[in-house]
């Protein structure tokens, strides 16, 4: 066995604790980023916001278990990447996961970076009463590229330092973050409609330089944006409608799978259950009260019609620049609720915290599974290759330098690049199903494995608990899969863009995620005919599970 790998042991050290995985679940469904994000853009469908938060977290749950148990199973660097090729065999586990955590990976680098600006940068530009730079950093194609080497920067900085100087980091930032968003619901429990409106008018004037009358114009361009999201009601159909584009946010309590050959205690499945489960039942709690509190002082349908009003311009439906000509930050609008301008400050400074503990997401996970797929000798040997932090400086190069290319598309739009973005959540999914797959037949295809398991006896009327689980969590994201790829034929109302934008009638969106698994395919199967020639048979390789 010693010579399948490229050593003996990975040499990945054991340096996080349960909690700090909980920390990296919690930031992963990050309720500030990628929650106020999503939400943002989801002001065009008719399901409530409320009830489809509670019924995705219910689908969402088996997800966990199905990664809770894979984990205890086997607790190794790379995550999906070693449980596909060890239970599918080496082409499909390969191909699923390099795509998915690999190449469709770089298609976040500019969300971060756009996320970046409009949560840190802009509104606090705008509070120290820099307009004109606040106002351009909002802005579309250089300010956009210029922020996503800005995010790259940190990024590579936080995951170059290790895991350990990572924890700490985002351990600040969640206790900072935590407190800053407890502040912002205060305000927006105890503001008012009138404080708010008035609010609105004096400090976006002198943050951003903006004319008096703003609330009303924005309602005016939002109904004309087509805004009409309600907080709650619909029927279930429809509020099963918006589970496609809302998972964009919560599908990811799972994201720190990959690193769990750097976890302490990672065999126990209670407390690797418990970490997700809890990041993602505080994050679904938080995101109703949220909700409640933008009802309670912004008012609901104003929250929904200044979503509307930006997106509309930002995604390119209209040239004319909105009445608030930034992103509509729900924090910035809740410190609105106050004219202290030092409490505004602090409040903004705790709510970027958010951003710089969740940042090293973008690439911290995929390391780990191009670490892995170079340890069993598919990707150039040198990408397996530790410093003395114990990071995979070579596999953070592979992320880094194509996402750097990728920005500069997105930023700028190249041949309709920007349209393609959600495919990274696309080809995430399609990896999460294929994990689902395993996980559904691992108790009957690596029997002997199963048995050992600190799992084997969760079964409920005598089938496996975690064959169970992926049955309703690959069912679930099968749902996900045929709307995103059928829409907007199976909701005609909303044809020819659809609901989601990233159906097949999309051909941008198609040939990346096509060509990525062409490229995945022949990464593969290019190694397998070289490696056999120097005498290493892939396939017995990666029927072995290393030793971290």
């Amino acid at each position: 066995m010693s010579n399948l790998f490229v050593r003996k042991a990975t040499g990945m050290v054991r340096s996080w604790s349960v909690f700090d995985a909980f920390i990296y679940a919690f930031f992963s469904i990050n309720l500030v980023t990628l929650g106020f994000y999503s939400f943002s853009q989801m002001y065009y469908f008719s399901g409530g916001m409320i009830p489809a938060l509670i019924v995705s977290a219910m689908f969402i749950i088996f997800e966990i278990v199905v990664y809770a148990s894979l984990i205890s199973v086997m607790p190794r660097s790379g995550g999906d990447y070693v449980w596909q090729t060890r239970i599918f065999g080496g082409g499909v586990g390969f191909i699923l996961s390099i795509t998915g955590w690999w190449f469709t990976l770089w298609l976040w680098t500019p969300i971060y970076g756009d996320m970046l600006r409009q949560i840190v940068i802009t509104p606090l530009l705008g509070a120290f009463g820099m307009k004109q730079a606040a106002v351009w950093f909002a802005g579309p194609d250089a300010a956009l590229f210029v922020c996503s080497l800005l995010a790259l920067l940190f990024v590579v900085l936080v995951i170059f330092l290790g895991m350990k100087t990572y924890a700490r980091i985002q351990k600040y930032s969640f206790y900072a973050g935590v407190l800053g968003l407890l502040i912002v619901i205060a305000l927006l429990f105890t503001g008012s409609p009138d404080a708010f409106k008035a609010g609105l008018d004096s400090n976006s004037a002198a943050y951003f330089g903006t004319s008096s009358g703003l609330f009303d114009a924005t309602v005016e361009t939002g109904i004309a944006a087509g805004a009409g999201t309600p907080i709650t009601g619909g029927s279930f159909f429809l509020i099963m409608l918006t589970l496609p584009y809302l998972v964009f946010f919560n599908l990811w309590p799972n994201w720190g799978a990959t690193l769990y050959g750097e976890v302490r205690g990672a065999t126990d499945y209670k407390r690797n259950f418990s970490g997700m489960a809890w990041a993602l039942i505080v994050t679904t709690v938080l995101g109703i009260l949220f909700f409640l509190g933008i009802n309670k002082s912004i008012g609901w349908d104003f929250y929904v019609q200044a979503n509307a009003s930006w997106w509309n311009y930002a995604w390119g439906y209209t040239t004319e620049v909105p009445p608030l000509p930034v992103w509509p930050n729900p924090a910035m609008l809740a410190v609105f609720l106050t004219d202290n301008r030092l409490i505004q400050i602090i409040v903004l400074l705790l709510m970027s915290t958010w951003w710089f503990g969740w940042a090293g997401t973008l690439f911290l996970s995929s390391t780990r599974v191009i670490f892995a797929a170079a340890f069993d000798r598919l990707l150039p040997e040198s990408a397996a290759e530790l410093n003395k932090n114990g990071t995979p400086v070579n596999a953070m190069l592979y992320m880094v330098i194509p996402a750097v290319v990728v920005s500069a598309l997105y930023a700028f739009n190249v041949g309709g690049f920007k349209s393609i973005t959600l495919a990274a959540t696309q080809g995430i999914a399609i990896m999460y199903f294929g994990t689902a797959i395993a996980a559904i037949i691992l108790p009957y295809k690596k029997k002997e494995l199963f048995e050992a398991s600190p799992i084997a006896k969760m079964k409920v009327g005598g089938i496996p608990l975690i064959t169970i689980a992926g049955l309703i969590f690959g069912g679930f994201l099968l749902f996900l899969l045929v709307e995103w790829f059928f829409d907007p034929w199976l909701n005609p109302a909303y044809a020819p863009v659809g609901l989601y934008g990233i159906s097949l009638a999309n051909t941008n969106s198609i040939i990346f995620l096509g060509s990525c698994y062409a490229i995945a395919a022949i990464i593969y199967y290019s190694a397998k005919s070289r490696r056999k020639k120097e005498g290493i048979d892939l396939d017995k390789v990666q029927a072995e599970i290393p030793a971290e």
